[in-house]
């Protein structure tokens, strides 16, 4: 099939590079020149594992094209899709400027028979608003559809290429028909494809990642009761993790969620239900809470230091708001690194993929590691706020010849509370027994 991609941020890449995979030929459009030129030079822009190897691939077999020019990727596709950013606006609600402004643009080209698609996550009714703007431009038959994406940041390319579900929002049989067949090579093992209404589709979409967020912070707020009574949070979380009506994923506990989907989806449904008149309680509170759980490292760094942290020097592993991204979007790194300076302390910090995207953001507020083991240089402790593989097995020889004390502060329960009794060191994690 003959595809466009409009937007090439972390979802147009990982959908334009994924349907180049099957076969289909597409053409990935950007206004940023810069940006176009590095991709066309074989550069990919964002760090996603498996990504580079279907990028390079599909380039070379010249199905993977990148252009400036939006009017010839509509000439020569049926099928267009839209990932355009939808960034909170002042008041919470999702911006869809990007969205109406590139369908009142696809609809001055169009000369026949399109299928536009919204693959950005949007507002409910925001696919009627689109097909608006087309039918106030042109004449000619298109199709909106609401396709969202759940691809999940580090595991991006086998969740569009084995995707557990595909949710396509459409009234049109026509549409449905030509979807059904793009998608056929990626639920070859039976995984459904869930036709449904757009406004359905799109609150489909909301509704998960609401959900999930609102699980994670549900067990945030179990782990801080577990230090209150005394219970530990890991027996509690396989305790309810066992219950299938529950599950085992997004139980584990830490310094709250962040990232690009997650903060923004909620608050854009908490917005869209007030439009509504409609008051999201339960949401109103997993925003609130997740706020303060992104600094309960600081609140445990100033109680052990008896509010008083001026002049302390700290190490921080970890700044991606997760393992296997350089995503530092409502990251709780930086959240952390915030509060801390703002008590008087100066960190150095540490992450694999994350670190130049920090520089962009924060300039110089902190100092820059070369590896894990240079940040402990003259810490006075040690806080971890992103649970990387290369942090799980450290060498506690090496750590503790290079921080000046054994003062671990750790967000995401890395460490096997034994062993780091047995280390000797103050061991300070989330929902666990306080190692002193």
């Amino acid at each position: 099939m003959k595809i466009a991609v409009i937007g090439t941020g972390y979802v147009g890449l990982v959908t334009g590079t994924c349907l180049a995979e099957t076969g289909n030929d597409v053409i990935c459009v950007d206004i940023n020149e810069a940006k176009v030129k590095q991709m066309q030079n074989g550069e990919v822009p964002i760090y996603e594992p498996g990504l580079d190897l279907l990028f390079h691939r599909n380039i070379e077999q010249g199905r993977l094209l990148f252009t400036t020019n939006l009017a010839e990727a509509v000439e020569k596709s049926q099928i267009i899709f839209m990932a355009l950013p939808t960034p909170p606006g002042g008041d919470g609600a999702a911006d869809l400027s990007y969205i109406l402004g590139a369908a009142k643009d696809i609809s001055k080209l169009i000369t026949e028979y399109k299928i536009i698609i919204n693959k950005s996550t949007v507002p409910v009714g925001t696919a009627d608003k689109v097909k608006a703007v087309f039918v106030e431009n042109t004449n000619i038959e298109v199709d909106v559809v609401s396709n969202p994406e759940f691809l999940r940041e580090g595991v991006a390319v086998d969740d569009f290429m084995k995707p557990d579900r595909v949710v396509l929002g459409t009234r049109s049989e026509k549409a449905m028909k030509i979807m059904a067949d793009l998608y056929a090579p990626y639920v070859r093992q039976g995984n459904p494809v869930l036709f449904m209404d757009e406004r359905s589709s799109e609150l489909t979409k909301y509704a998960a990642n609401s959900f999930l967020a609102t699980k994670i912070t549900f067990m945030n707020e179990i782990a801080n009761l577990c230090e209150l009574v005394g219970a530990d949070v890991d027996a509690v979380r396989r305790g309810i993790g066992s219950d299938d009506r529950i599950g085992k994923r997004f139980l584990f506990p830490g310094v709250g969620y962040g990232g690009s989907c997650f903060p923004k989806d909620v608050q854009a449904l908490v917005k869209s239900s007030d439009a509504y008149a409609y008051d999201f309680q339960i949401l109103k509170s997993v925003m609130e809470v997740n706020e303060k759980q992104k600094t309960i490292l600081v609140d445990k760094v100033l109680k052990y230091y008896k509010n008083d942290i001026k002049g302390k020097h700290f190490a921080l592993w970890g700044l991606a708001f997760k393992p296997e991204t350089d995503d530092i979007r409502e990251a709780p790194a930086l959240y952390i690194i915030d509060a801390l300076k703002k008590q008087g302390a100066t960190v150095t910090v540490f992450d694999p993929e994350a670190m130049e995207n920090v520089k962009q953001t924060i300039g110089d507020q902190v100092n820059y590691a070369k590896n894990q083991y240079e940040a402990l240089e003259n810490a006075d402790a040690l806080l971890i706020a992103t649970e990387w593989s290369v942090f799980r097995n450290p060498d506690f020889d090496k750590i503790e010849s290079k921080i000046k004390n054994k003062v671990v502060f750790d967000g995401r329960n890395l460490y096997d509370l034994q062993k780091m009794i047995d280390l000797g060191y103050y061991y300070n994690s989330i929902g666990r027994k306080l190692i002193d």
